[in-house]
């Protein structure tokens, strides 16, 4: 169909559901399309816009920024806002209603929508900033109406999502046949294009997709189709794909991403000959692994896990995965971060959170903005800014261990590893751990209450909640107790009787062996 057609099927007030995660899957030329015609006609007004996951371009934003014009969104909800900077403004200054719902909890909200179910019942963001005895997920002072409602059944208590209906969805595969049938060959993720579509189709809507080519009848294998042309609506062809459809932020196309071809192992990472502070907090991280365990990485630091794991060779003896879909391989860092290289397999994105809720994951690596006391963190609100937290509620509180990877304190903090030993030449100016966290992501009390395992890993300390409070229990070569740790804290950490250096081979270049 011709784009504008495709753009004649949206009307103003509709409710439109995107499957995206950052460039990874989004349709960016239906969207630009849509924002030039919002633009030169006004048309269609006040949307609703649901997103999974953070979606449009990292590294240049304006992919993202496309429905960052006044009036053209209405409300938003998202699970990572921080990614469409001008959106977030209006989300900042009260001009648009936003929510910030877990990652997971949200995709699963659109199989509650295709089966016209009134909601979802799970324990996920209890003691949050989602729980409604805190924000209910309301993330500025316009929104009020109340989606999240504190339930308790069997004695136990649990959160009820509402579903909404979906009047369009909107998403991208690699082909389409004349049937409408889309399959995805190309692409990085599965993500959840199956889901918006039944939610649309469901709830009385249109399903539209951008495709890079249309194929005859015959040609898509039945098995590689991922929506069916039966609830398609529109297909529309990018005729620029390196423009407007690339399969992630920061490559065109690559058959090692999208699981086409696997990467030779002498293409792997190699071992770096200068240790940053990032270099160092991984490199900790990584004594944290053991043979056989699941792991997930997150946005941000933590991301660097899987290299620092590749190099030290154990990729084969665990299996990485993203809350995105992938099974295995080595996932990828910004500007590539939700993709994996030489994967194993792919699920869908709302799946794949089954797979987490349900207890899956051994242990996962997540950054930190903030830490207090208690052990609580904070990821999605500070100093003003609604980032959003993505799938880091849903992973970290049903993560077996939880390892916790930040700066010990940011903002024009400098270092460097020197005859095996940290040298802090510029301190930070803001620290991360605070007397008490702007927004609780992560309830470090009712962790220490559950009896979970949560590490948290700085270049220069790491920490252990433990049951009165968090632990200080190792610190880096070179690094002064006083000075360097305990008086850059807001508050007094415990420190164990047993303190210890860490492991000198993390600031040592080259291969740890630490797996050895």
């Amino acid at each position: 169909m011709d784009i504008s057609a495709a753009l004649d099927l949206l009307k103003d007030g509709d409710t439109i559901a995107i499957s995206a995660a950052g460039m990874v899957g989004y349709p960016d030329y239906i969207v630009k399309c849509l924002e030039d015609r919002y633009l030169k006609t006004g048309h269609p007004a006040g949307l609703t816009l649901y997103a999974g996951c953070g979606h449009g371009n990292p590294v240049k934003y304006g992919a993202g920024n496309r429905f960052g014009h006044p009036g053209f969104v209405k409300r938003y909800v998202c699970s990572h806002p921080d990614v469409v900077p001008h959106l977030r403004k209006y989300i900042e200054s009260d001009e648009i209603e936003a929510y910030v719902f877990p990652q997971g909890v949200l995709n699963q909200l659109y199989r509650c929508a295709a089966a016209r179910q009134p909601g979802l019942l799970t324990k996920i963001g209890i003691g949050t900033y989602i729980d409604p005895r805190q924000d209910g997920g309301k993330i500025n002072r316009i929104t009020k109406e109340e989606l999240v409602e504190l339930m308790t059944v069997d004695g136990e208590e649990y959160l009820f999502f509402k579903s909404r209906p979906i009047n369009a969805a909107i998403f991208r595969g690699t082909s389409a046949d004349e049937r409408g049938n889309i399959t995805i060959e190309e692409e990085a993720l599965k993500l959840e294009l199956l889901e918006i579509a039944l939610a649309a189709k469901a709830s009385g809507g249109k399903v539209i997709a951008q495709v890079k080519q249309v194929v005859a009848n015959g040609v898509l294998k039945a098995k590689d189709v991922v929506v069916p042309g039966e609830l398609v609506d529109a297909v529309v062809v990018c005729r620029e794909p390196e423009t407007y459809h690339p399969q992630t932020a920061g490559i065109v196309y690559s058959p090692f991403i999208s699981g086409e071809m696997r990467r030779p192992p002498g293409d792997a990472a190699k071992p770096a000959d200068v240790l940053t502070a990032q270099d160092i907090i991984c490199r900790r991280a990584v004594y944290e692994i053991y043979r056989g365990a699941v792991l997930n990485v997150g946005v941000g630091i933590g991301a660097g896990v899987g290299a620092a794991a590749a190099i030290e060779g154990i990729i084969d003896d665990v299996t990485f995965t993203l809350e995105l879909g992938a099974f295995g391989g080595t996932p990828q860092a910004f500007p590539n971060f939700g993709a994996s290289v030489n994967a194993t397999s792919y699920i869908a994105h709302p799946s794949m959170f089954d797979f987490y809720h349900g207890g899956g994951l051994d242990i996962t690596f997540l950054g930190a903005a903030q830490i207090d006391a208690e052990g609580n963190v904070n990821v999605s609100r500070f100093g003003g800014r609604a980032a959003g937290q993505g799938g880091f509620i849903d992973i970290s509180q049903t993560a077996k261990k939880v390892v916790f990877c930040t700066y010990f304190k940011t903002k024009d903090f400098e270092s460097s590893v020197e005859d095996g030993k940290l040298v802090i030449a510029s301190e930070g100016r803001i620290p991360k751990f605070v007397d008490k966290v702007e927004q609780i992501t992560f309830n470090g009390k009712l962790a220490r209450k559950e009896g979970r395992e949560v590490i948290i890993c700085s270049e220069r300390a790491v920490f252990r909640l433990v049951g009165n409070g968090v632990m200080l229990t190792e610190i880096a070569p070179g690094v002064d107790l006083e000075k360097d740790v305990l008086a850059n804290m807001s508050f007094k950490p415990i420190v164990s009787e047993n303190l210890k250096v860490m492991d000198s081979r993390i600031f040592t270049p080259g291969r740890m062996g630490c797996f050895d």
